[in-house]
């Protein structure tokens, strides 16, 4: 295979990685979660150094927006990082999953056009020069971490398989 089809055919199928773990198995695992809990478990803090469900969404939203919506696609990063950990709810689940999945949408766009070029092109994200590589691979990582969390809460609040 040659150069540049080997490369378009890596970063095809990093495109295709990133889509399968963040839209196939991490976004609904999310929703999921948020299904079995109510309004008011959404936004329990179990102690003063951990975040509520609420607040782990609310931040990977805005992870996702600065890191793919602004890092990668360019759009102004409008971010206020802070105000992800200090909201107190109530936000109902629905209002949250519809946030989550106006981005993901807005995310789709934006991931479904990059080449291998665009690939190793570097770009400032939250102070630091990242190229778009390490931004996927980062919002997959960073992703699935807070949707573990997530997932914790729910077995030890409701003492349930969440079967996946």
């Amino acid at each position: 295979m040659e150069k540049e089809a080997l490369a378009q055919a890596i970063s095809q199928n990093i495109v295709e990685e990133f889509k399968r773990r963040i839209f196939s198995e991490s976004v609904p695992r999310l929703i999921k979660s948020l299904g079995h809990l109510t309004e008011e478990e959404i936004w329990i803090k179990p102690n003063s150094e951990s975040n509520s469900v609420g607040n782990l969404v609310l931040h990977l939203c805005g992870n996702v927006s600065q890191y793919i919506l602004s890092g990668i696609g360019g759009l102004e990063d409008k971010r206020e990082r802070s105000k992800e950990f200090k909201e107190k709810g109530p936000i109902p689940a629905t209002v949250l999953i519809e946030k989550m999945e106006g981005i993901m949408s807005q995310v789709s766009k934006v991931i479904n056009h990059l080449s291998a070029e665009d690939l190793v092109q570097e770009v400032g994200v939250q102070g630091f020069r990242e190229t778009k590589l390490s931004i996927i691979i980062h919002v997959i990582e960073h992703f699935s971490y807070h949707v573990g969390q997530i997932s914790y809460f729910v077995k030890l609040k409701k003492e349930i398989d969440l079967n996946y």
